[in-house]
């Protein structure tokens, strides 16, 4: 796995820009979509079409099927409706959080612990991964439409291996967010897990694979990697930064009950970054309180 520490072309995140053909492109999977209600229509944005697009070569008939699938999905699972109290209990250990830096890039940061999982079934474990997401792509940056993951192995053991619930997570990030990891970083990865990398590989798609690098704290590459990523003075001390906080449940709690917010200004199509927003939920806030 060491061969895998240098500094990769995958790291870089210029936006590409879309050719004549690949515009028709777009233009012809929004003609095979159809009508779409008021929440799809926000969903497929260009940028949307065109990550499924990427996502299956640029073919227009395997995309729209992609796009259809994932309507489809989020129509019945709802992930946008997903909120903070109904998945704070998944989080309470922070096995899986938004960090509060993005990376050098404005990539929103997702850190993973998997020594803190804590999930009693797979069902919630992927709802509250889903939640993530969902909050990860609402903090990105204008210009930006990929994330960074941070794996953080201190502590891992065989316990924390579940092949069912990889095979879950491989099949909703790939399917239903595609083209929306950046890089993902495994640091310090055990001699262990080695095997268990070979059997779960084949789940993800060869250029999902590809954006998977092994990190360690004791090898000099690993540091071009995490520096040409991150602020060190705000990465955490645990990837090898110089930040020392913590993650605090109570803080994190309370920021994502403000994304909340923002999340139902978007999904209404309020710009969740105006002042609008607030007046918005506040409006909400008052009608649902005339009903109780």
């Amino acid at each position: 796995m060491y061969a895998n520490l240098e500094v990769p072309s995958s790291i870089c995140c210029e936006k590409a820009i879309l050719t004549e053909e690949q515009h028709m492109k777009i233009s012809e999977v929004r003609r095979l979509l159809g009508p779409l209600s008021c929440k799809s229509s926000i969903y497929c944005s260009d940028p949307t079409i065109s990550r499924y697009l990427r996502a299956r070569n640029w073919n227009v008939k395997k995309a729209t099927k992609m796009l259809k699938a994932s309507l489809k999905w989020r129509s019945e699972y709802k992930p946008e409706e997903i909120q903070w109290d109904e998945v704070a209990h998944e989080a309470e250990t922070g096995k899986l959080y938004c960090a509060n830096y993005n990376d050098r890039h404005g990539r929103t940061v997702i850190v993973m612990r998997p020594c803190c999982q804590n999930s009693k079934t797979v069902k919630g474990q992927i709802r509250y991964l889903v939640y993530c997401m969902e909050n990860a792509i609402l903090n990105l940056s204008p210009d930006q439409e990929s994330m960074i993951w941070l794996i953080d192995f201190k502590d891992f053991d065989m316990s924390n291996i579940s092949l069912k619930a990889t095979k879950e997570t491989a099949h909703v990030l790939q399917e239903h967010y595609p083209e929306r990891l950046g890089v993902a970083i495994l640091y310090n990865a055990p001699k262990f897990f080695e095997p268990f990398w070979m059997v779960a590989k084949p789940f993800l798609e060869t250029k999902t694979a590809n954006k998977v690098k092994f990190v360690y704290s004791d090898d000099v590459n690993s540091k071009r990697i995490i520096e040409s990523l991150f602020n060190m003075d705000q990465l955490e001390s645990a990837f090898g930064g110089n930040n020392n906080v913590s993650f605090n449940i109570t803080k994190y709690g309370e920021t994502m009950k403000e994304d909340d917010k923002r999340m139902r200004c978007f999904w209404s199509g309020v710009d969740p970054t105006s002042r609008c927003c607030a007046l918005f939920v506040d409006s909400k806030t008052s009608n649902s309180m005339m009903f109780i």
